[in-house]
Formats: C-alpha cells, sequence, structure tokens
C-alpha cells in the first residue's frame, strides 16, 4: 500500500531490505580464556566443534542456569555464575554451583585479565590471570588453586604458568608446574605453525616413561595435528574447517566443520513491505575417532598422581562419532540436533535481546541403548556480549539503529539465491565490531 501512495504521489518505493540478525553466542565464551589453553588444543576447528556438539544440549533430566552480568558503571568487570543439577533431585545426587569474577584491561580484548573462581566443589577458590602484548606477541599466564577440600594430591593442585609467543602465523608455548616436587619439565608444550591454509603442529605432554628424563623419547608423550582452512575467521562469512590428528599415538581424530552464511527470500506479514530477505547461519561438523591399539596399563608411580590419567581399556570403545548441525533462522531461534552411536539428541533455544537478553533452552536426549527419551531444560542471562548487526554484502547500507541493511542491487528473482560477494569475503573489515573481526595477529 505503501508503495502505490508513493507511486502515487511521485515519491520512489523504499529500498528492499535484508535483516541480517545477530549471531546467538559470539563471541564464544572459550574465546575468552584462550591464553590459558595451549593453541593446540583451539585451533584444527576445535573450538568451532566444542561449541557445536556442547552448546545447548542439556544433560539428560538435568536444569542448567547461568547468569552473566556486566556493571553499566564499570565495563571492565563482569560477573559469571552457574547452577546445574538433576531435575529429580535426590540425596546421592550434588546441585553444582560456581561463579567467575572477572577483570580485564581493555573492554575489546580480552587476552589481559584476572578472575577469581569460588566453586562449591574442588577447587573451592582458585585464581587465574593473564597478561599479552600483542606488540611483542609474549604473554605469560598462571591458574593457582587457592582454596581445597581435600588434601593437594596431583601435581596441578600446586597451580599452573605459562608462557607463550603467538604471532599471525606461528604459536609456540609451555606450561610448568613451580610448586611441584615432580620434575616435569615442562607439564606441556606447544608448536603450530600456520601456512596459507595449512596448520600443522605438536603437543608433548608427558604422562609415560620414567623419572630419568626420558620421557620425551616416548611416543605416548607426543600428538601431532595436521589442519586445512578457508574463510576470513569471521562469522559474517562462510569457512570450512578439515584437520586429521594422531593422538598419543593410539588415538586417531579426523573431524571437519563448516560455516555457511546464506540469505533467503521471507515474507513476513509483520514486517516492511521492503524487508524482500533475511540471513541464516547454518554451521555442520562431524568427529570420528579410532582407536589404534589399546592403551597400555603399566605406569611408573611417578604417574599414578597424576590428573591426566589415561581411562582404563576395557571402557574405552574401538571407535566412535558424532556429527551434529545447527540452524539460526533469526535473532530469536536456534535449532540443533546431533547423533552417535550409543545416543541422538536435539535442542531448540529461544532469545530475547532484551538488556540483559534471557535464553530458554530445552533438549531432548534419546539413549540408542536403553530405548528412552529424556529431557533437559536451560536458562541464560546475560548482557555481557550485545547483539551485533552487520553488513553482509558492499550494496548494504548501514541506516538507523534498526540495525536493517539497504538490499538494493539484488536481484531477488523466484528460485534464485543472490551470489555477491561481500567487503567481508574481500577482507575489509573496517565496519565491523572488534569482537566480530578476525584475530589476524593471534593464531
Amino acid at each position: 500500500m505503501g508503495n502505490v501512495l508513493g507511486d502515487f504521489f511521485g515519491k520512489e518505493p523504499p529500498p528492499p531490505m535484508v535483516l541480517v540478525p545477530p549471531l546467538f553466542d559470539y563471541p564464544p565464551l572459550a574465546a575468552r580464556t584462550r591464553m590459558l589453553e595451549s593453541s593446540y588444543d583451539l585451533l584444527f576447528g576445535k573450538l568451532a566443534l566444542k561449541g557445536l556438539f556442547q552448546d545447548y544440549f542439556e544433560q539428560a533430566r538435568h536444569f542448567n542456569t547461568m547468569i552473566m552480568l556486566k556493571p553499566i558503571d564499570d565495563p571492565h568487570v563482569d560477573l559469571v555464575a552457574t547452577l546445574s543439577g538433576p531435575l529429580d533431585h535426590k540425596p546421592e545426587e550434588t546441585i553444582n554451583g560456581n561463579a567467575f569474577f572477572r577483570w580485564q584491561s581493555d573492554v575489546h580484548d580480552p587476552h589481559t585479565f584476572v578472575d577469581l573462581f569460588v566453586s562449591n566443589s574442588d577447587p573451592v577458590l582458585q585464581t587465574r590471570a593473564c597478561a599479552y602484548y600483542p606488540k611483542y606477541g609474549f604473554g605469560a599466564f598462571g591458574v593457582f588453586p587457592l582454596l581445597l577440600k581435600q588434601s593437594r594430591i596431583t601435581s596441578e593442585d600446586f597451580g599452573v604458568m605459562g608462557l607463550r609467543y603467538g604471532s599471525a602465523n606461528l604459536s609456540i608455548g609451555a606450561t610448568v608446574m613451580p610448586f611441584s616436587v615432580k620434575d616435569d619439565l615442562p607439564r606441556k608444550a606447544w608448536l603450530v605453525m600456520k601456512m596459507g591454509s595449512l596448520t600443522a603442529g605438536v603437543q608433548y605432554e608427558p604422562e609415560f616413561g620414567s623419572k630419568d628424563g626420558q620421557k620425551y623419547k616416548d611416543v605416548k608423550n607426543w600428538s601431532g595435528a595436521i589442519g586445512y582452512g578457508v574463510g576470513s575467521g569471521s562469522p559474517l562469512s562462510p569457512s570450512f574447517n578439515f584437520g586429521l590428528e594422531l593422538s598419543r599415538s593410539n588415538q586417531f581424530i579426523a573431524s571437519f566443520c563448516q560455516h555457511v552464511v546464506v540469505q533467503r527470500r521471507v515474507k513476513n506479514p509483520l514486517e516492511e513491505n521492503q524487508i524482500v530477505g533475511i540471513t541464516n547461519y547454518i554451521d555442520f561438523g562431524f568427529e570420528l575417532q579410532s582407536r589404534l591399539d589399546r592403551f597400555d596399563d603399566t605406569k611408573s608411580s611417578d604417574d599414578e598422581s597424576n590428573s591426566n590419567r589415561v581411562p582404563d581399556p576395557k571402557n574405552i570403545p574401538d571407535s566412535t562419532f558424532q556429527v551434529a548441525a545447527s540452524w539460526q533462522a533469526n535473532k530469536n531461534c536456534l535449532l540443533k540436533g546431533k547423533v552417535g552411536p550409543l545416543s541422538s539428541s536435539l535442542a531448540f533455544a529461544f532469545k530475547s535481546w532484551w538488556k540483559p537478553s534471557f535464553t530458554f533452552s530445552i533438549s531432548a536426549v534419546r539413549d540408542h541403548v536403553f530405548g528412552n527419551t529424556a529431557y533437559g531444560f536451560g536458562i541464560r542471562v546475560e548482557n555481557i556480549r550485545q547483539a551485533s548487526y552487520e553488513r553482509a554484502d558492499p550494496n548494504f547500507v548501514m541506516l538507523t539503529p534498526t540495525k536493517e541493511h539497504l538490499a538494493q542491487g539484488i536481484a531477488w528473482e523466484a528460485g534464485k539465491r543472490p551470489m555477491l560477494e561481500s567487503n567481508i569475503n574481500a577482507g575489509n573489515f573496517d565496519g565491523v565490531p572488534v569482537e566480530l573481526r578476525p584475530l589476524r595477529k593471534i593464531l
């Protein structure tokens, strides 16, 4: 009707528009503490697969509540508290609760921070700190348990410190336990290099061997991986990652994940006539783990108290796999599903972008062994990460704070999808918020 009146009075009709909704969870919470972890454990698509296989898939017959708040007066600090437990509480089951109080020096740079962790289980009180200097690429970090319910048994109970160096194509680092009586030096060491679309890395974790300093000669203490990845690293553009890993010479892991950004036609009676399409985000992932041999039960007495004990080989299957997919249809709805040999899960999440935002999720878990279905529930309240709407095409022009974008020049023909090269695909991130840009300076 508005277009007809515009033509009658000689006014140009409003240009067609495409809605570009914000992503549900970006940047991921795990990225806030990535400097405390080995780059080997985060690259090769591992961080993306972790979010795809775990987020919003609540444990069967359990609930999970998460509150993430940031004060308006001081954006440098925030609080993340979680509470989880069984829906039908039993005396032998416990309700787990913990909280992080965090301070970071730069609002837009999460890599230099200090946080304090409290929990009703071990460790009861723990502090973590990280300092990273992007100009030089060097960083230092530490994790120190302060209060424990039980006596300090494992090496990690005494604290872990680490040094790292990171650039756009190289990541190297090591961790030590300075207050431990053991001689595991280093506790962990890694080296990852990137050459174009290829990424390769190795990691050393001494779990096997004697005290004579020959642990580095045992191949079971080494892991290696190689990956192929394309894409800018920003969630606003498509990406593809494929990885192969040989873990401790006895487990082979193959995985890949793909992030797709698509536009589809939409006719919503609640929207204006010029709304012709909407952007959707689709993720797909696959992981296969195969045993190459049986784990060795013989371990020296020096390794018996290690927290990273190798599980009993009788309880580990020879091979396993899992497949997962997710579809974010708009800014409010997310649908996820995953399939494995023992169980299958389906999750639905609804998010309202209030301040703070509110997310309710429900997941159904089908047990293939016993043939029953159970449900889990989750609630999240957050004002740490804000909604970000950005351009998906160079023809899009930022409008008013409605966060909608022009779609001039797009031929929205029936049955055809617009194929346009975006600024993001071309590497232009000038108009993109910092939290949605790829981390070019850090591998």
